[in-house]
């Protein structure tokens, strides 16, 4: 730290971005109490109108960065209609953030069934019980569907609904963010045209 209070920082001579996600990511999951990979995912509806809840990051690659819902939800819908989207993680321990932006792909079947199958029975089974984003008229009419599914699919193997699969946020944009004295922060931002351009790296100011 200099007398002004600035600071260069390793993270922002960091050339690409992935692998200084993966890095932070797995400092985030031995310092973070719970859930290190959740994760603020902002949408928007048809008229513009943002919407923004937290989920689990369930994978990431060179490709973008994956997570699963229902796609009739209401980010499902949001998503499926507008093809783009925005992530923010926030790891309070080590004072850092990320923020993610781009366009959106839904998953392959088979990255889906894959996962699908690692998540527990009681997990899969929600995913049959549960009408998500739309009115429920009574915890006893969620436990019910839940009871019939369970009998449903009391033996065997439990499919993955043609309705539930993932979304892959594929960057132009990811900002990385780092806490410092008197607000003085450092962030870098890696920037590209499009999905498989080539990244450009600037430094911003806080």
């Amino acid at each position: 730290m200099s007398a002004n209070g600035l600071t260069g920082s390793d993270f922002t001579e960091s050339e690409e971005p992935f692998k200084l996600f993966g890095d932070w990511l797995k400092e985030a999951e031995a310092s973070e109490v719970n859930d290190p990979n959740a994760v603020a995912l902002a949408t928007v509806d048809e008229d513009g109108l943002p919407n923004v809840r937290m989920v689990l990051l369930k994978g990431f690659d060179i490709n973008g960065f994956v997570f699963y819902t229902n796609f009739e939800s209401q980010k499902g819908r949001e998503i499926l209609g507008q093809k783009k989207a925005a992530m923010c993680f926030h790891w309070k321990t080590l004072r850092r953030q990320v923020r993610v932006r781009g366009p959106v792909e839904i998953v392959t079947d088979a990255e889906a069934d894959a996962y699908f199958a690692t998540r527990a029975r009681g997990s899969r089974i929600g995913a049959w019980a549960s009408k998500q984003s739309r009115p429920l008229e009574s915890r006893f009419a969620l436990e019910k569907a839940v009871d019939e599914y369970t009998a449903r699919y009391a033996i065997g193997e439990i499919p993955r609904p043609s309705y539930w699969s993932g979304f892959r946020i594929r960057p132009t944009s990811i900002e990385f963010w780092k806490d410092q004295k008197f607000r003085l922060h450092d962030r870098i931002e890696f920037r590209r045209p499009t999905p498989e351009g080539a990244w450009d790296k600037v430094r911003m100011y806080p």
